[in-house]
């Protein structure tokens, strides 16, 4: 694989740092990847702007930073204006439209993955990232289902794991055929 650079934006509280972790995680201990992630978040405790990026490579990789990502995961409008510059030409653009309304003009694949509605139907809306990671698994192929679930069983709260693992199979699910190349 050669490297792919997957950015992730939102608001502090959303856990953009802990779905950058869990996939990072995941990379390097299930499937031998080498992997840099880096974040950065305002001063406020919860609801200021955070963002988290990964390089994921077969390769060792000679840089933490990457001027642009393959893929960005925006979470919310004002990281989505923030951030959408650092998304290369024909990248992928994947946004929660209930906190991302209007999209501008881009030559990414937008899609649309309503991670916050679905959070919000199991019970509570902070699983949205979980199901974000579900879709990226499912779409991408980047690790399998049972690698996913070892690692959010390790990250996560005993009291909070049904959600969260409900969550993440109805990312998976809404994935459906919707497929993400992530090979040259």
């Amino acid at each position: 694989m050669k490297p792919l650079n997957i950015g992730l934006c939102g608001f502090g509280g959303q856990g953009i740092i802990l779905t950058s972790v869990i996939l990072g995680t995941a990379q390097v201990t299930k499937k031998n990847r080498y992997v840099v992630q880096t974040q950065s978040y305002g001063s406020e405790a919860r609801g200021g702007q955070c963002q988290a990026e990964l390089i994921i490579s077969d390769d060792p990789i000679n840089s933490p930073m990457a001027e642009k990502k393959d893929i960005l995961i925006a979470m919310f409008q004002s990281a989505l204006n923030e951030y959408l510059p650092t998304l290369k030409d024909n990248g992928i653009l994947i946004i929660d439209p209930n906190l991302v309304t209007d999209v501008p003009k881009t030559n990414a694949r937008v899609i649309e993955v309503n991670a916050t509605e679905i959070a919000t139907k199991l019970g509570n809306r902070v699983a949205a990232n979980m199901v974000v990671l579900g879709f990226i698994q499912e779409s991408t192929g980047l690790m399998e289902r049972e690698d996913l679930i070892d690692i959010v069983k390790d990250s996560v709260p005993e009291k909070f794991l049904e959600l969260n693992l409900n969550a993440v199979d109805a990312g998976r699910e809404l994935a459906g055929d919707k497929k993400i190349s992530v090979e040259g």
